[in-house]
């Protein structure tokens, strides 16, 4: 009887997402949760019954020194990402990590530069790229059946409780609006119309120095424009509109979820749904099994160049708004 050869993944920070990412590996039938790791044993060890992880450790570094882990997600907070991902790839591990990739795009460049000098498979987890709305929005726009893009408008906010203490306020963990959320929108237009010409970008910088709201407008050749927002203290209607030619597409709340679409053409509204039964994560886990299965040492979706883009802008837009982090490089 053949058994299937499951993925061995490690998981570094069990919060909130770690929950998710681990809910959605349970649903890929070649995938195996491991070992995971906290800077608590006790939290790992909690994390890892709830979700039967093989292996608990106290320290990340013990889990990217086992030998049996074929590939670590790290699902700490941003600041961290940069450290984490150094420490697996040094220990000969692959690395599929949380976006932002990092703080800024120094470190980005560090780590792929580090991910080649030891031959090992590296990613950036912006898991909107893989989901079924997402790719059929952008098979759409390639095959030019909507003609050019002329406008996109996008937008990510919340309305969260100011607590200085938590991490979406605090300046030493990467918090504000922009690397939390402003992401998404940022990256629905870098993965459409790339990087931009000329940027413009405002923000309301709040009590403990983040970015609690941020507007940004991208300015493209022939009048291209994407004009975008995000908050964390307001909410909206989290979606992102995509005006062509021929038709819009309409990306509904949360558009960097699992979503459906709107496509309205020569006066016709279409909607059309995804049966997508996890939260999620499942297709960039998928993907990145299939990338190590094809021994690549870089994803053919999340490239290493569509990584550096977006770093840039993130901080091209951070430059702007007068947005600067202690003890990163930028």
């Amino acid at each position: 009887m053949n058994t299937i050869k499951k993925t061995k993944w490690g998981i570094i920070g069990c919060g909130k997402i770690a929950h998710k990412f681990a809910q959605d590996l349970s649903t890929v039938p070649d995938a195996l949760l491991f070992a995971v790791s906290s800077r608590s044993l006790e939290k790992a060890k909690n994390f890892g019954d709830t979700y039967n992880a093989v292996h608990c450790y106290g320290t990340y570094e013990e889990l990217s020194k086992n030998s049996d882990i074929d590939i670590i997600y790290i699902a700490t907070p941003h600041v961290f990402h940069y450290e984490n991902t150094l420490m697996c790839l040094r220990h000969k591990k692959a690395v599929l990590c949380e976006k932002p990739f990092a703080m800024n795009r120094i470190q980005v460049e560090e780590m792929i530069d580090t991910a080649k000098n030891n031959n090992v498979f590296l990613m950036e987890g912006l898991w909107t790229y893989f989901l079924p709305h997402y790719q059929y929005v952008l098979n759409a726009l390639e095959s030019k059946e909507f003609g050019a893009v002329k406008k996109i408008k996008a937008d990510f906010g919340f309305a969260a409780d100011f607590n200085p203490d938590e991490r979406l306020f605090n300046k030493n963990l990467g918090g504000g609006s922009l690397l939390d959320v402003g992401i998404y929108p940022l990256f629905a237009a870098v993965s459409i119309l790339g990087y931009p010409e000329k940027i413009e970008a405002e923000a309301t910088l709040g009590k403990t120095g983040v970015d609690e709201s941020c507007t940004m407008q991208l300015f493209y050749k022939n009048d291209v424009i994407a004009s975008l927002f995000s908050s964390i203290t307001q909410k909206t209607n989290t979606e992102a509109i995509i005006e062509c030619e021929k038709g819009t597409i309409f990306i509904h709340s949360k558009f960097h979820e699992p979503s459906h679409l709107t496509i309205q053409k020569n006066g016709v509204s279409e909607k059309i749904n995804f049966d997508t039964k996890t939260h999620g994560y499942s297709y960039e886990i998928i993907h990145a099994q299939k990338m190590l299965s094809q021994d690549c040492k870089e994803s053919t979706i999340m490239s290493f160049d569509r990584s550096i883009e977006l770093i840039s802008l993130l901080d091209s837009v951070r430059n702007i708004i007068g947005l600067h982090y202690v003890n990163n490089t930028n």
